[in-house]
């Protein structure tokens, strides 16, 4: 009896959750009886939700439209109004472009080449796919890059595997690929059972692979704006500041990403193969005949793609066209394009390009004249690459950031933690990109990044500081869950394949936060101040009650 009950009440935990956290919270409005307490009701509830995700994370990002209206916090009209802007635009818009890279198998060619380029030594080739995979992710989403890029791994093998079987003969019976993830076939098709005399060599290097391909998907989304939703979350957060931008955020982010990209590689070969970094020097030299091998089946897999169809075509010149509108639009050290329009300056976006060219796709034919009219994506694709359940939860996080305004809750914050500013600031930002970073592991990007800016917001103007200086290392930050299966989807992916244990990745994680952290701060304490004006508190900022006196 005991026993059912037992589990009876873990099987309806959840929902002992859900219902516990609203009566444990309700004194702070209760007693209180101010919009503030009303306020911080809401944002705890939702981020207890969010954490433990006992909810769907879209859902609980519908919780300010019903309770600020009963709350008295804000209109509902007003809520709704913050469940949809500019970011949802440039979305849309980058959406409709990834799924045509994805619909025409440009993503396939890309990774290739990029695997082509640098060698089939086990080394290169960890990071011909850590690279084809970080610049994929800088377009479409960290998961959405790691589906694109594990099949290609799965395509190279079982021709590596099948090369190899030709020519090794009774040479070799257990066709070891010798660094080339025999392993990770067998597990991308579900094998659980351990394959025939693997090694201990492609043991290690299996994990190095998985955990690097990962990995490098959450790195390269930094990179662009689009590229992740925390990035395009924070972007949102002070709508009159118009330094955020896609060549801004380019220019101090890509450094970031180049330098943990490669700290990340030589981390992982180091942890999972050995220390024996001679390879380096011999990049050029004479390779071995699994090598020799290995190369000839991965140019091959290149070439059965044939030459480019006119549909990549179109779909990598759009690509390209978009990139250079948003790198022109407004650089910032000469007048871009959006000047040619200077009676509606501030109105063209990085959402207007992204929206009008992802428009193309749906009038552009995909074939010629000689077959019945069909667009390069249809609405029914776009659909099912969409991330609805992120729209909302970034509406959500939009409605909770101004309920945290309008209610005073920010102000409130604001004073509480003006103490901070008696430390460094860059001490201030190392600690608030150390909690941020470790609530990520247990909790979703989008989800951390939500409930943190509206802290975040209210410190950096406590302490006299350009928010941008707090905001921007944070966010970086954000992206960084590494440690654990359930901190990132990517993680999930990889961990799924039977092959990573826990323990690899919490410490191939460790030492990937490491890097990141310290790759972030030296970004925004040395090219990132010029760069945002950093050292200045900017005009779109508020000034608080008690800095009037002083402030520029």
């Amino acid at each position: 009896m005991l026993k059912k009950l037992r589990q009876g009440l873990w099987n309806y935990h959840n929902v002992a959750l859900i219902v516990l956290m609203p009566l444990l919270l309700l004194p702070l409005p209760l007693v209180f009886r101010q919009k503030e307490a009303e306020c911080a009701f809401v944002l705890l509830l939702m981020a207890t939700y969010w954490m433990t995700e006992v909810i769907p994370l879209s859902m609980t990002a519908m919780l300010p439209a019903i309770l600020f209206p009963l709350f008295g916090v804000m209109k509902s009209s007003a809520v709704a109004k913050e469940y949809f802007k500019d970011f949802h635009f440039l979305l849309i818009g980058v959406i409709c472009l990834a799924t045509s890279i994805e619909k025409w198998g440009l993503h396939r060619r890309i990774a290739l080449r990029l695997v082509t380029l640098v060698g089939v030594n086990p080394a290169w080739l960890i990071l011909g796919f850590m690279s084809g995979c970080a610049f994929i992710s800088m377009w479409v989403q960290n998961i959405s890059a790691v589906t694109m890029v594990m099949p290609i791994v799965e395509a190279v093998l079982q021709q590596i595997m099948k090369a190899k079987a030709e020519c090794a003969g009774k040479d070799n019976p257990c066709l070891q690929l010798d660094g080339t993830l025999l392993i990770l076939l067998l597990f991308s098709k579900g094998v659980q059972a351990r394959p025939p005399c693997r090694s201990k060599q492609d043991l290690m290097m299996c994990k190095a692979m998985c955990i690097g391909i990962a990995y490098s998907s959450s790195i390269g989304g930094i990179t662009t704006l689009p590229g992740t939703s925390p990035n395009l979350i924070f972007s949102e957060i002070y709508p009159d500041c118009n330094s955020i931008n896609f060549g801004n955020w380019l220019m101090l982010c890509l450094p970031i990403s180049v330098i943990m990209l490669l700290l990340t590689w030589i981390w992982l070969y180091w942890l999972f193969i050995g220390s024996d970094f001679r390879f380096l020097c011999r990049r050029g030299g004479e390779h071995t005949e699994k090598e020799k091998a290995a190369r000839k089946v991965i140019e091959d897999e290149y070439k059965s793609l044939g030459p480019m169809s006119s549909q990549e075509i179109f779909t990598g010149a759009v690509f390209l066209v978009m990139v250079a509108l948003w790198l022109t639009r407004s650089p910032g050290f000469i007048p871009g394009w959006a000047s040619l329009f200077p009676h509606q300056k501030g109105y063209i976006t990085d959402a207007t390009v992204s929206l009008l060219l992802g428009f193309l796709f749906f009038i552009v034919p995909a074939y010629g004249p000689s077959r019945k009219y069909e667009s390069m994506i249809s609405w029914k694709e776009f659909q099912a690459s969409m991330p609805w359940k992120v729209a909302l939860l970034v509406g959500g996080g939009f409605a909770l950031a101004e309920g945290t305004k309008e209610s005073g809750l920010s102000l409130w914050v604001a004073e509480l933690l003006t103490p901070l500013g008696f430390l460094p600031v860059l001490a201030t930002i190392t600690i608030a990109c150390i909690i941020v970073t470790t609530i990520t592991e247990v909790a979703s990007n989008a989800a951390t990044i939500t409930i943190f800016l509206p802290i975040l917001s209210p410190l950096a103007e406590a302490i006299h500081v350009n928010p941008l200086y707090v905001l921007i290392p944070s966010t970086l930050c954000t992206s960084f869950s590494f440690l654990l299966p359930v901190s990132n989807p990517p993680n999930a992916v990889v961990f799924a394949y039977g092959h990573v244990s826990i323990m690899d990745m919490v410490k191939a994680g460790l030492g990937v936060n490491v890097i990141g952290l310290l790759s972030v701060l030296l970004a925004v304490a040395t090219w990132g101040v010029p760069l945002f004006s950093l050292n200045t508190y900017p005009d779109w900022a508020p000034v608080l009650p008690e800095f009037n006196s002083t402030a520029p």
